[in-house]
């Protein structure tokens, strides 16, 4: 069944919010919502955002046509008629900020947000944190990745163990965002103009009668892109010498031996073999490319042992974020507009990290301009002075005796204005660009928050004011 129409990729209680609102007559009132996550994945100091193309080809088309409403009416809610009349019109009507893809963003400060009738704030949320928790997932494994490797070639490769489709798609985007230079999936190439890359599989060396035919047939018919897969039988002893071989006609008819592949075996030391093997043929040139349940630590090893490899294919750690599959981010509301007024609204829970931080706010990065490197992201409220200012205190929202003062800095917004009263209003940089602007952020931090291992925290601070409004209605929810 083919399905181009997201609007009903929500929760049902969202529609049955919606109805709810719509009975007591409050589906008009503005809201508005924070999505965030409360943790990094993978142990990492950093994650990167992710999934802002989506979220706006989702908004752009959100709209309930026949066939959604006439699945609605179906429902054992028995959903009023004049309900589903109202929804044959509906359109996103509201507010969204969010960061853009390629940030580095933290837990707990907002990456998105929503201000919007509630009906149209609590729609959008389930497919808005299904889009950029899975993203920004892939990013920041892509990312650690490809700062273990800098300087060497990044393949994703991970379509075939990707969880259906949409996810193999979206997550070659979002690894190649965050550094990596080409996918396998040719879907992902054609959609978002990303490079693409590819071999041959072990079924084309079976299918003939030896290995050097099979390499030799392969280079005939792709002469200009020979990366031959050297273990289906024995790299040592037969596959590296008859990519040799294959290399050495090659060369012979002006073309070149551009690499082999290790899907097995001990890549360590396959690979230091394979390197001595090829150079001493006059193939110096020719990379080593590595597949075969790679993720960064299995790389990073592998770098410690002195693996010759200079070309990693990626696939499933990546694609399914094996070791951490899941991000956890939320979206929550944290003000109510009465009037011009923003009232804001508070979560309590018995975790403390599950409370909320309210108000309407914005996300600033503060940059000192001696040292050129981030102090830390500071959260205010949207009518609060940032810019400008003698000096500004961040102080630490969980041990607020710990606190400091910068004086020559410059605040950087991190929240754009995508879509204004409905209308989109973003002018979405390229793929390449999101890319580019990831890679120089990285100079705005100091080291020690960008480690793979044990990296130092990163400081989310808060203004004054939104810490005293935070304790403020803590307060008065304990005195009921």
């Amino acid at each position: 069944m083919k399905y181009d129409n997201l609007t009903l990729h929500t929760d049902k209680y969202q529609i049955n919010m919606m109805y709810a609102h719509w009975k007591n007559g409050t589906h008009n009132n503005i809201r508005v919502f924070d999505a965030y996550f409360r943790k990094l994945p993978f142990g990492n100091g950093f994650a990167v955002f992710a999934g802002l193309k989506r979220v706006i080809e989702y908004i752009e088309n959100l709209h309930f046509s026949e066939h959604e409403i006439n699945y609605l009416s179906k429902q054992e809610e028995e959903y009023d008629p004049a309900f589903l009349e109202m929804l044959t019109t509906f359109r996103f009507t509201g507010n969204l900020r969010c960061m853009a893809e390629g940030t580095l963003v933290f837990p707990n400060e907002p990456l998105l947000q929503v201000e919007a009738r509630v009906m149209e704030a609590q729609l959008v949320e389930t497919a808005i944190l299904n889009f950029i928790n899975y993203q920004i997932l892939i990013a920041t494994k892509a990312a650690r990745i490809r700062r273990i490797a800098p300087n060497d070639t990044l393949l994703e490769f991970g379509t075939r163990r990707a969880q259906e489709a949409d996810a193999a798609i979206w997550g070659a985007r979002a690894a190649y965002l965050a550094g990596f230079d080409a996918t396998s999936n040719m879907m992902a190439g054609m959609l978002f103009d990303i490079p693409t890359r590819g071999t041959h599989a072990h079924a084309w060396v079976q299918d003939h009668p030896s290995e050097e035919e099979a390499f030799q047939r392969f280079a005939d018919a792709l002469p200009n892109n020979v990366v031959l897969l050297v273990d289906t039988y024995d790299t040592l002893k037969s596959g590296i010498p008859n990519a040799i071989k294959v290399g050495e006609r090659l060369r012979a008819n002006g073309k070149k031996l551009k690499g082999i592949r290790l899907d097995s075996g001990d890549i360590a030391y396959l690979s230091r073999k394979a390197r001595a093997m090829l150079d001493a043929a006059g193939f110096e040139d020719a990379s080593i490319f590595a597949s075969n349940d790679l993720d960064e630590n299995v790389i990073f090893n592998l770098k410690m042992q002195g693996a010759q490899v200079d070309s990693w294919g990626v696939g499933t750690r990546l694609i399914t974020a094996e070791d951490n599959p899941a991000l956890g981010g939320v979206y929550k509301v944290v003000a109510k507009k009465e009037g011009e007024q923003y009232l804001p609204t508070i979560k309590i829970s018995g975790n403390p990290e599950k409370i909320t931080t309210p108000g309407n706010k914005r996300v600033y990065r503060i940059i000192n301009k001696d040292t050129g490197k981030a102090e830390g992201d500071y959260i205010a409220m949207v009518e609060e002075q940032v810019h400008g200012l003698p000096r500004i205190m961040l102080f630490d929202p969980v041990h607020v005796y710990l606190h400091k003062f910068v004086e020559n800095y410059e605040a950087i917004e991190l929240l754009h204005d995508i879509f204004v009263d409905g209308r989109l209003v973003y002018d979405s940089p390229t793929l390449d660009e999101s890319k580019d602007y990831l890679m120089k952020q990285y100079n705005l931090f100091w080291d020690e928050y960008l480690r793979k291992l044990n990296p130092e925290k990163y400081p989310v601070d808060l203004s004054q004011l939104v810490w005293d409004t935070k304790m403020k209605l803590i307060q008065e929810w304990r005195q009921k």
